[in-house]
């Protein structure tokens, strides 16, 4: 098999991440009805499907022997990421959001190679927000699509610094769909110990963000506008794309649960630190990133959240 082009493919990417921006913008999301998968905080719309149709019919048109994993055409026990080259997308990453038109939800379209994310591009339709990532090029934040006035920047948006402790950190953080069990404790453990004082054992963190989105909460991180995201639960169609975004802006991916230095694409437990020095997207942990990655695994203590891949 020829090696991909991955400007050609982040190019087409690109292109169908506009069109699916168009599907989300026509359907009026507030006026949906929408349906759910495990329980009422779970939820999928026509629109998911319909933009998955799309997309996954235009990537086969064009790449016919790459493989193509879908959120909305996942299939438990027989979908799994290989080292082949594959298209990881999800239609609407922030259903929930979407459903409510709250303006933080984007498709997210990956492209692995080896399992190593090697192009991402995430669209914010409503804040007509591109950001994009090819692997060894730079990550960027492109808006003004829909007005035909494109200003491109490269990530990370603010210049790099090294990290201090939590204490001087915004951290994203989501409660996810799973809303009992060991996982749902220990997160909420966890944000409690995140954001109380320190004269009460907490770490008094800047804030907690909950976006509703991992891919957007990866692009914040990539863009410096937050420090570090924590999570468990999502799956490789969330991440692959703000993966190869964060890292080319500099920023790490470890894992979740303390300890987990390795990290995969489908391993459903993340960490993600943004950059400190300006361009180095090396793959090396620097010190303070080192430092801030120990800290968060600390207040997790002893706990782990356990996920099926």
């Amino acid at each position: 098999m020829a090696e991909a082009d991955l400007q050609e493919i982040h190019d087409l990417l690109v292109d169908i991440a506009h069109e699916a921006g168009r599907m989300m913008l026509s359907a009026r999301p507030s006026n949906l009805s929408s349906g759910t998968k495990k329980n009422s905080a779970d939820l999928v719309t026509e629109t998911d499907r319909a933009v998955e149709a799309m997309v996954s019919t235009r990537l086969s048109s064009s790449y016919p022997s790459y493989a193509f994993i879908g959120e909305e055409t996942y299939a438990p026990g027989q979908t799994h990421l290989t080292d082949a080259p594959t298209f990881i997308c999800d239609p609407i990453d922030g259903t929930t959001n979407f459903v409510h038109a709250f303006p933080a939800f984007c498709i997210s379209l990956g492209f692995t190679v080896n399992k190593v994310p090697s192009v991402g591009v995430i669209y914010n339709p409503m804040l007509d927000e591109l950001w994009t990532g090819i692997k060894g090029r730079g990550s960027y934040l492109t808006r003004g699509a829909l007005s035909g006035v494109e200003r491109r920047e490269r990530l990370p948006l603010r210049e790099p610094e090294p990290l201090g402790g939590l204490d001087g950190a915004l951290i994203g953080a989501e409660w996810g769909s799973d809303r009992s069990g060991v996982n749902f404790d220990l997160k909420s453990k966890v944000f409690t110990k995140l954001a109380a004082s320190k004269e009460d054992g907490g770490a008094m963190v800047h804030s907690l963000r909950c976006l509703g989105s991992a891919a957007l909460n990866l692009a914040m991180v990539a863009a410096g506008q937050q420090d570090i995201f924590w999570e468990g639960g999502c799956w490789a169609w969330d991440v692959a794309a703000g993966w190869c975004i964060l890292v080319e802006a500099g920023g790490v991916m470890v894992g979740g649960n303390p300890g987990d230095w390795e990290c995969s694409v489908d391993g459903r437990k993340y960490l993600a630190v943004r950059g400190t020095r300006d361009g180095k997207n090396d793959g090396v942990i620097d010190e303070s990133q080192k430092k801030i990655i120990e800290d968060m695994w600390a207040v997790i203590g002893d706990g782990k959240m356990v996920y099926e891949s």
